[in-house]
């Protein structure tokens, strides 16, 4: 018979209950006599903790099978039965040979009494239940980490396949929106139009660069804002303002890249920026967030959005593992605050 490897819940189980069950066992089969004879516990001890060792290891091999063949969580029911039964039925014959072998022997204090080994048997039947209901327990733990483990893999794995396919996404749009607004540049001013594509390859640059990096320094997300600000101020004039207010030291925190591209672009789209409605949006970073908020005028007509913007960033936030950024809207001013990383 090949003795199954040991895990740390067998020895701990195995350490704690066999010392008990060999005790209470054999002062239930031998009766008040047990403790007159010293005799009596040196033969009764060593026999009965051979015995139910072995079949520890009988029940073991046993119940390695039944969970190997009914190992799926749906087969629960078979499998708890299953275990039951046979290890109460060995363990009811194993106890019955202790009986047996006491009698043998002629253990001093020992008398037949088959009501002792009704009472014996009933013991073995309740300490199979109980020793069986925490490897169930913990079997049942065991599965449930890996299930656990597994729905955080998956997940994560469907949090980066989003995130890419929005990577790939960001630089469609801004390219759009960006030739837009020369072609619309070329009609009215063609020397802003050409000084418009100078800074818009610059910017582009940016964007290449930094589609294969998860995160960027702040420093260098305010380097670039700045760059696309001046794109934007070619076509909005003093009816943009940005404003940054950064402390000292927090340029080093780190964010996922075109963040602030993303939620200036978002300010930009969806409010109403004029000579007579100025629009201003402030950069504030502080300690360990980022906070960018603007005026709020929205516009009045509706404006067509394929609804990266947001969510883009909240999902890339989401697959890092950080805390959430923050949204609030209070019909004055709309703010969205970033954590630094």
């Amino acid at each position: 018979m090949k003795i199954p490897a040991y895990s740390r819940y067998d020895l701990l189980l195995q350490v704690i209950t066999l010392p008990l069950n060999v005790s209470v066992l054999t002062w239930i089969l031998v009766g008040p006599k047990y403790w007159q004879s010293w005799k009596t516990v040196g033969l009764a001890i060593p026999s009965a903790s051979i015995i139910l060792y072995i079949n520890w290891l009988n029940n073991n091999v046993l119940a390695l099978k039944i969970q190997q063949r009914y190992s799926k969580p749906k087969q629960y029911r078979e499998r708890v039965v299953r275990m039951f039964l046979l290890a109460a039925t060995s363990s009811c014959l194993h106890t019955s040979l202790i009986f047996a072998f006491f009698a043998f022997i002629h253990l001093p204090g020992f008398e037949v009494d088959f009501s002792r080994l009704g009472y014996g048997l009933l013991f073995t039947i309740t300490c199979v239940a109980i020793v069986m209901s925490v490897y169930e327990s913990i079997h049942n733990f065991g599965y449930w980490q890996q299930s656990r483990q597994e729905v955080d893999l998956l997940t994560k794995a469907q949090l980066q396949v989003q995130l890419d396919a929005m990577r790939q996404q960001v630089n469609p749009h801004f390219l759009f929106n960006s030739l837009n607004s020369l072609i619309s540049l070329i009609e009215e001013d063609p020397h802003q139009a050409s000084t418009f594509a100078e800074e818009l390859s610059t910017v582009y640059r940016y964007l290449l660069r930094s589609n294969d990096c998860p995160l960027t320094t702040l420093a260098s997300e305010l380097e670039f804002i700045q760059s696309y600000y001046h794109l934007l101020k070619t076509r909005h004039g003093e009816a943009l303002t940005l404003i940054t207010r950064i402390q000292p030291g927090v340029e080093l925190a780190q964010l996922p890249p075109l963040t602030l591209q993303l939620l200036v672009e978002n300010a930009v789209k969806h409010n109403v920026v004029l000579p007579e409605q100025p629009l201003t949006i402030s950069l504030t970073a502080t300690g360990q967030q980022l906070t960018v908020s603007n005026n709020l005028q929205r516009k009045q007509s509706r404006v067509l959005s394929n609804g990266i913007g947001l969510s883009n960033i909240l999902t890339r936030y989401q697959a890092l593992g950080s805390l959430q950024p923050v949204v609030e809207e209070d019909g004055q001013e709309f703010r969205v605050t970033l954590p630094l990383l």
